[in-house]
Order: C-alpha cells, then structure tokens, then sequence
C-alpha cells in the first residue's frame, strides 16, 4: 500500500511540479488548486470523502485498499510536487537555453537535460516523504485495511493484551522507517550531484 501511494504519488507529483515550473497561467492556477486541496484536507478526511462519496457519485465500488492507495497517491502527489518543483528550479535556466542552443527542443531539454539533475536532487526531500507516507499508512486503518495498526488491533483484541502488541508495533515501524531512509540514502550518496553540500540527504 506503501509503495503503492508513493509510486502512485511519484507519477503524479512529477507531472505536477513539471506543469507549475513551465506551464500557462491556467495550468498553473489549475495544479495549485490541486497542490491546495490534498495538502490542505486531513487524510481520514479525504478518505471519508473519496470512499462514501466522491468514488459511489461516480459509481465506481472500490476495496478500502484501493480507496486508500489512490487516496495515498494524490495525497503524497500534492507533496512530492513540491518537492520536485524546488528540484527542478534548482536547475539552472542558462542550461535549458544551452540545451536549445545546440538544437534541443524545450521538452527534449526538460527531459535530457533538466530531470536527470532534478530528480537526483529531489531524493532526500523524497526520503522525508516515504517516511511520512509510511506513517499516515496507519490512518487506512479508518476504512479497515489490513495494516500494520489494523492487525495489532485484532491481536490485542483477541488476546486482552494491549500493551505489548502496540509496542511491537511502533518499533515495526522504526524498523521499516530506518530501512526505507537508509536505502534512499544508499541510492542518493551513490547518485548525487558532485558540489552539494557535505552530508546532504542523511536521515537514518
């Protein structure tokens, strides 16, 4: 479900940011809404809402899992465009215009030229936004998905013993938080730009 939002978060997020950077004034108005509404609305809210209303008004019957990896993805999306719309701006403009000057068109540029940089430099801001993911994860338990929250409820229920369960819980969730950051930081500390500064994108 997990990775399932953030890819989900990743594709939208990235059209996005891509949109609010180079796009029109109406394009640009338009995703801000957007960016507005998911970052803006709690998430049990917007599972509610997705759930009982706007998915049934449109008459699509989907599982609490469904409902809550797509409401996970534009969630996360709203995020991660913000992430990579500081990444791409890092970007400096002199080298979208080199680009266009040795015959690049401004879409080949944007994705030859500026992405490749963006998206390596996004990679710590999109480790801070896997762990965040994670733990709203434990929201879904709201719509009765079969999560880490949701099955620790079930042993404790079953078992009259709350403590322990919740326990191992929270550090199941250490331990997937750790992993996670620790494997982003591997792929960054291997991937990025040469010139940032020193100890950039350590989080675990």
């Amino acid at each position: 479900m997990v990775f399932g939002g953030l890819a989900l978060g990743f594709a939208i997020g990235l059209l996005v940011a891509i949109g609010q950077v180079y796009g029109g004034k109406f394009v640009k108005a338009l995703l801000n809404v957007y960016v507005w509404f998911f970052r803006g609305i709690p998430l049990i809210v917007l599972l509610f809402l997705f759930f009982w209303g706007i998915f049934p008004a449109m008459g699509m019957k989907l599982s609490p899992l469904t409902t809550s990896i797509i409401v996970l993805g534009f969630r996360s999306g709203a995020y991660q465009s913000q992430i990579f719309r500081g990444a791409i701006e890092s970007v400096g403009e002199d080298q979208v215009v080199a680009a266009k000057s040795i015959g690049m068109s401004g879409f080949q540029a944007i994705v030859h030229v500026v992405l490749p940089q963006a998206l390596r430099t996004a990679i710590p801001g999109w480790t801070n936004e896997y762990a965040i993911l994670l733990k709203d994860s434990a929201i879904c338990f709201a719509l009765g998905v079969m999560e880490v929250l949701t099955r620790t409820r079930y042993v404790a229920i079953s078992t009259s013993t709350y403590f322990l369960p919740y326990v191992f819980a929270g550090i199941l969730y250490i331990i997937l938080t750790y992993a996670g950051t620790k494997l982003f930081n591997i792929v960054y500390e291997k991937y990025r730009i040469l010139g940032l500064i020193e100890g950039e994108g350590k989080y675990g």
